[in-house]
């Protein structure tokens, strides 16, 4: 019977875990001084070994053969627990066994001796996963467990484990996987198996698998079962992602404001049964890159792409500015969050990607009840026409002066509250000053990106509600960027800056 790549290829020995070394090393230095906790907690992303890890802990402390902390794999006690046929050896998926009744199971289990064993070990994968009475009772036999008795526990979302918990525990953070590491692991099995395995495939593979092992051999599988001979086209018909080519078609057709064009790709991919998902995953991943690029970061480490892409993303990199890759990037994580709640996932795209492409105004003025956000354009002398203009339209007009704007004494108790509500733009407003005048709040803050993150209606509504709770009314809000110092002894300057700038609202 076929056995999958996953399984046939797991580690059996600390020795052939990768990009672990902090962890296999100080696990093996415990069992050879015979000095292993009571109690393990393994955290980490999937596919980065803490199972594998756990079972293999758990063999070398068992084995009576073992050498220099490393299980022997010849004995009884290796070849059974590699089997999965160890009574000493409980493994508990707590996915499917949370109730306290489960862990009061295992509470009376450890009252008895091992059958062939030193240690009883057990080793509970998803533990996150537990009730919290069953995280009572697993922690009243953690407490003073027998001295044969272990807990390794395992878990992707360490912040639903109680503290309690971790506090009785030794915790072992499980890092991601280098995609270098990745490539080579896959080249090794491909070469054992027989596959033809290409170099750009495996690296994107790698690239894919997102730092999780079991992930890119699952991959390497499905490719396998399509073609003897792997591709990095195999990889992408396989995994059902965009071909690096239209990815950056899609991005350069942005850049040139070409939404036919962007709309002609993507429709293309989607025609292929592209997921349209995946694909906004990978434009932002692409534009993540460009934009550590024009930061002046280009670390391989850093930049998840293939090397033959650096010179496309260069280029893209000079063409935008940090300004656009930023807003595209907000855009773009929006509209995968819509995705999640739309039946109509390509339409949310093709959306966005037409926004994208569209001339950005010099003043951006976007209105949302109850709250209003400026956006300044820079002093000129055109500025006047434009009072002029509104002055003759007959609309009325409310003059906002420095000397009537007053400090927000709550604004610290606001951006607490905020900071729990929309925690993203809540970061955008670090060392931010609020005045209000009447029912005009203007906030000043360092961060330019802010006023990008406000033009999103859910954001600037988040935001103004939470001003509401905490003043008791409704203002209308007033965005302004000043990079420089915002100490309280400039704030008529800021004021009077703001105002020169152009920010005067109509009274409704």
């Amino acid at each position: 019977m076929y056995k999958a790549l996953y399984r046939k290829w797991r580690p059996l020995s600390f020795d052939d875990v990768i990009s672990q070394p902090h962890i296999t090393s100080t696990l093996r230095n415990q069992v050879c001084t015979g000095k292993t906790a009571h109690a393990y907690l393994f955290t980490g992303s999937r596919g980065t070994g803490k199972t594998t890890c756990a079972r293999i802990l758990a063999k070398a402390v068992n084995c009576p053969n073992a050498e220099n902390g490393v299980p022997c794999l010849s004995c009884d006690i290796c070849r059974d627990a590699d089997k999965g046929t160890l009574s000493d050896i409980i493994e508990i998926d707590a996915a499917s066994n949370n109730s306290v009744e489960d862990i009061r199971d295992l509470r009376e289990g450890t009252v008895y001796m091992p059958e062939r064993c030193r240690c009883k070990v057990y080793i509970i994968d998803e533990v996150h996963m537990l009730s919290p009475s069953a995280w009572g009772a697993l922690l009243k036999v953690m407490e003073e467990p027998p001295a044969y008795v272990k807990f390794i526990l395992a878990t992707t979302e360490i912040h639903k484990v109680p503290a309690t918990i971790i506090s009785r525990c030794q915790r072992y953070d499980f890092r991601r996987i280098r995609t270098e590491d990745i490539a080579a692991r896959l080249s090794f099995i491909a070469a054992e198996e027989q596959i033809t395995l290409h170099e750009d495939a495996a690296l994107l593979i790698a690239r894919i698998s997102d730092g999780g092992m079991r992930d890119a051999i699952s991959l390497l599988d499905q490719c396998a079962a399509v073609s003897d001979e792997i591709t990095s086209a195999v990889v992408s018909e396989s995994a059902g992602t965009a071909g690096r080519d239209a990815l950056f078609d899609i991005i350069d057709a942005v850049t040139d404001g070409q939404a036919a064009k962007a709309l002609e790709v993507t429709g293309e991919l989607h025609r292929c049964s592209k997921d349209m998902s995946r694909l906004c995953e990978e434009l932002t991943e692409q534009l993540r890159n460009i934009m550590l690029l024009k930061a002046g970061c280009s670390k391989n480490e850093l930049l998840s792409c293939m090397p033959d892409e650096m010179e496309r993303l260069a280029a893209a990199a000079k063409k935008m500015s940090m300004e656009d890759i930023l807003s595209h990037t907000a855009a773009l994580q929006d509209c995968r969050e819509r995705m999640q709640r739309s039946p109509n996932k390509r339409i949310e795209l093709e959306m966005a990607l037409i926004s994208l492409t569209m001339p950005k105004p010099k003043a951006v003025q976007a209105a949302v009840q109850p709250v209003q956000q400026i956006v300044q354009p820079a002093v000129s002398r055109k500025t006047e026409p434009v009072q002029q203009e509104r002055q003759e339209s007959g609309q009325p007009q409310k003059k906002l002066r420095p000397e009537d704007f007053k400090p927000v004494e709550q604004w610290a108790d606001i951006l607490e509250e905020y900071r729990a509500v929309n925690p993203a733009v809540s970061g955008s407003l670090a060392e931010s000053s609020a005045f209000v005048n009447g029912g005009y709040m203007l906030i000043v803050t360092k961060n330019r990106f802010f006023l990008t993150l406000l033009k999103n209606r859910e954001n600037a509504q988040s935001l103004g509600e939470t001003v509401k709770r905490i003043m008791g009314r409704e203002y209308k809000i007033l965005g302004k960027c000043n990079e420089e110092s915002q100490q309280e002894s400039m704030a008529q300057n800021l004021i009077q800056k703001a105002i020169n700038s152009n920010i005067e609202t109509a009274v409704e």
